[in-house]
């Protein structure tokens, strides 16, 4: 893999330039000499390149149009990978959104059509078709073809909206080998298409209608991104997500490729409280009902500003979940509405406490001991959010935090008092996860480093690596002291350490972080790592890019990575997040034939070879575990960076993770029971 290589090419221009810098010995003295003098002439050219270069006016480039977003499409959408690629169809529906929540559009259909083209389709008022004076072009084709031009910048368009950049659908045109519009207005049916950016003919009308709308085709480029599929699954997520935030909408999803025909249909009609309710399905629930507010506020005219809409409830679980959004936007890093969520419901919970003489003033509970088992969806809307930076990931309006705090405060406190038994049983499990925090303490500061290059606090049987540098650096946990063993003997010692396992660590979906930080396995991982764990976990502390699992091909060695992705996803999440985290592939058969081995993953591999090579004069050997292989194998087939295969661990949907961690790893042993059977048939290869 080319990333893995990177590692080796890396780590040998480092060795070689500390050989350049160190004092020359005798044997060394003629090669020094000679980099020496390659240095000198190595100057001299650059010294006569500086010289004849020219730097001036007409060396500047200026990018007209939507140049730039092709030129560099990562600083418009964030990457370009299969994120990326699902950015461009969030982009358009977005616009279909903001017609939504400017009451104009009700339904939303997003086809996957069987040519590799995606359709988005809206019922709303349709992109403007009049002609634009100053540019001499209809206002769909000014929208699609100039960034920052559109009806969110200013102006009584669009009152609340999620596209304030006004890069959206620019963006996707440009990114697109081919991009097409319908727009249904006025009893006319407008019609325009744009080749990568450009548009091929001005709009024109080519029919009537009964209808107003827009429909927004487009064909993603694949000489810009890594893939041009796309996935079905990562779209139902998100549009389910957003029909939960927008009461009454409907949004459909159509896939209408060759052999992957299916269909969805999201309408909520009770908005975020049918969010929680899906949220907590699999949990056992604290209170009779959640806990729901919607709250409007208004300017001097009696106009609407912004709209606060709140929705939680507890369950026995000992982990919080928190979903915040602005104008629909996902704001995974918070921001001051979440801020005033929280600093609210901890003032109610202790207020009522210490009213009521459940506690005392001076055992004032900790937001942390607060927010146990909670499931919130946290909704904004207002007319000019700001966020902060280009993905608009935090929330920065500082009017939010006072609006939010005084409206949770004033239905949570409500709550409490009209419903006493409940109260007072939300804050005997607050008090709980108190006296749990109280004693998790202790075992945390045992995981604790006192420095990334203290080797003394390191558990005794990781086998540590020689470099420094954490960006370098891999470590494989590893199942079994055989398999340990062997991975020890065959690694790289440069760049990859080793920390075996022995046996399953402790399912962390069952137990609290006192018990869990009492597990020496998970304990050792701690340390190992350096980042901490929870809400004190430092991913600038972590002492390895890459975390590897690396277990046997067969029941237990899945089960044991699910363990571990577990532990990772509810205590260092973001190692999940950020792509720290990866699954090995070791092989599943070995073919020798004279003095060959050849190594296969699949069954599909294997069969492919016998039927290219035929089987005469072979011996196969099926893997049933690590152990089998000696260190050479092991390195060459599962560890080499040139040769190994690794599944990098991502959270494309956190919301839909969580309920898989909850069904696999949770109390509910139908649920599981129900997952195993809805999913054995894609299991086509069980090693019991």
């Amino acid at each position: 893999m080319d990333e893995n290589k990177g590692f080796e090419e890396t780590l040998n221009t480092q060795e070689q330039s500390q050989d350049i810098v160190q004092a020359p010995s005798a044997n060394t003295s003629a090669a020094t000499s000679e980099n020496v003098e390659e240095s000198a002439n190595d100057a001299e050219e650059s010294a006569k390149l500086s010289k004849s270069t020219k730097y001036d006016a007409s060396e500047i480039q200026v990018l007209e149009g939507l140049e730039p977003v092709r030129k560099r499409p990562g600083m418009y959408i964030g990457s370009t990978d299969s994120h990326g690629l699902h950015h461009l169809v969030q982009e358009v529906v977005d616009n279909s959104i903001d017609e939504a929540l400017a009451g104009y559009c009700t339904q939303i259909d997003v086809v996957l059509n069987a040519d590799g083209s995606c359709s988005v389709a809206d019922n709303g008022r349709g992109i403007p078709t009049g002609i634009i004076p100053k540019e001499g072009k209809s206002a769909v084709e000014v929208v699609l073809t100039k960034l920052h031009a559109g009806g969110k910048f200013g102006g009584e368009g669009y009152k609340i909206s999620g596209g304030l950049h006004g890069v959206g659908v620019s963006c996707v045109n440009a990114l697109s080998t081919k991009l097409t519009v319908d727009v249904y207005q006025s009893g006319k049916h407008h019609f325009i298409e744009f080749a990568r950016g450009r548009s091929l003919a001005p709009l024109k009308v080519i029919g009537s209608t009964d209808r107003t709308g827009t429909t927004v085709t487009f064909w993603p480029d694949a000489e810009i991104f890594e893939t041009v599929e796309f996935s079905y699954d990562n779209l139902k997520n998100r549009f389910r997500e957003i029909a939960f935030l927008n009461k009454g909408l409907v949004i459909t999803l159509a896939d209408r490729r060759e052999g992957q025909e299916r269909n969805d249909r999201f309408e909520f009609k009770g908005g975020i409280v049918e969010f929680v309710n899906f949220l907590n399905e699999n949990k056992q629930t604290l209170l009779s009902y959640p806990v729901y507010f919607n709250k409007f506020n208004h300017n001097e005219k009696g106009d609407v500003v912004n709209e606060i809409e709140v929705c939680f409830q507890y369950n026995d679980s000992y982990n919080e979940i928190i979903n915040t959004y602005a104008n629909n936007i996902n704001t995974e890093e918070g921001g001051t509405h979440l801020e005033g969520f929280k600093n609210a419901l901890t003032k109610v919970i202790n207020d009522y406490a210490v009213k009521n003489k459940i506690i005392k003033e001076s055992e004032k509970l900790s937001g942390e001991d607060c927010r146990e088992g909670i499931t919130a969806v946290i909704s904004v809307k207002l007319r000019e959010p700001q966020f902060e930076g280009q993905t608009k990931t935090k929330l920065g309006n500082s009017e939010m935090r006072t609006i939010v705090y005084k409206a949770m405060q004033e239905a949570f406190g409500d709550y409490l008092e009209e419903h006493p038994n409940e109260a007072r049983e939300l804050i005997m499990k607050s008090i709980t996860a108190q006296r749990a925090r109280d004693a998790a303490r202790n075992a945390r500061e045992l995981t604790r480093r006192k420095g990334a290059l203290e080797s003394t606090t390191l558990p005794g049987k990781l086998a540590d690596c020689s470099e420094r540098d954490s960006s370098l650096c891999e470590i494989y946990i590893v199942e079994g002291d055989s398999a340990g063993g062997s991975a020890k003997q065959g690694r790289d010692r440069r760049f990859q350490a080793i920390l075996p396992l022995r046996g399953k660590i402790l399912n962390v979906e069952k137990a609290r972080l006192n018990r869990i930080l009492e597990n020496a396995e998970i304990r050792a991982m701690i340390t190992a790592f350096g980042a901490g764990t929870g809400a004190d976990f430092d991913e600038s502390k972590l002492r390895y890019n890459k975390i590897i699992c690396m277990s046997d091909a067969d029941v237990d060695g899945s089960h044991i990575r699910i363990l571990l992705l577990t532990f990772f996803f509810r205590f260092m999440r973001p190692l999940i997040e950020n792509g720290h985290v990866y699954a090995a592939q070791p092989p599943l058969y070995k073919v020798s034939r004279g003095k060959e081995d050849f190594y296969f993953y699949t069954d599909d591999e294997l069969n492919k070879w016998f039927d290219e090579n035929g089987r005469k004069g072979t011996t196969l050997q099926r893997y049933k575990g690590l152990g089998e292989m000696n260190p050479e194998q092991l390195w060459e087939t599962t560890m080499n960076p040139e040769h190994r295969i690794l599944l990098k661990i991502t959270m494309e949907d956190a919301i839909e993770a969580d309920r898989v961690f909850t069904e696999l790893m949770g109390e509910d042993v139908d649920l599981r029971r129900k997952f195993i059977e809805e999913n054995a048939t894609l299991v086509t290869d069980l090693d019991v």
